[in-house]
C-alpha cells in the first residue's frame, strides 16, 4: 500500500512540473483571438459581411443543385 501511495505522489508531482499542456492552452488562446478578430473584421465589411458572403455561397450551391442547372 505504501508503494502505491508513493507512485501516486510521484505521478502528481511530475504532472504539476510538466509544462507541455500550458503551451497547448496558449496556442488555443492565440487561435481564438485571431478567429475573433477575423470574424469581427469580416462581419463589419461593407458588402454585408460574413453573413452576406455565407448567404451568397448558399445561394450559389443551391442553384447548382437545382433542376436543369447549366452553370455553377
Amino acid at each position: 500500500m505504501n508503494q502505491f501511495i508513493k507512485s501516486i505522489n510521484t505521478s502528481i508531482s511530475s504532472f504539476v512540473k510538466e509544462e507541455d499542456g500550458a503551451q497547448v492552452v496558449e496556442y488555443a488562446l492565440i487561435i481564438a483571438l485571431v478567429s475573433i478578430g477575423l470574424a469581427a473584421t469580416l462581419g463589419s465589411s461593407a458588402d454585408g459581411g460574413l453573413k452576406g458572403a455565407f448567404d451568397a455561397l448558399v445561394t450559389r450551391v443551391g442553384n447548382c443543385f437545382a433542376a436543369n442547372a447549366t452553370t455553377c
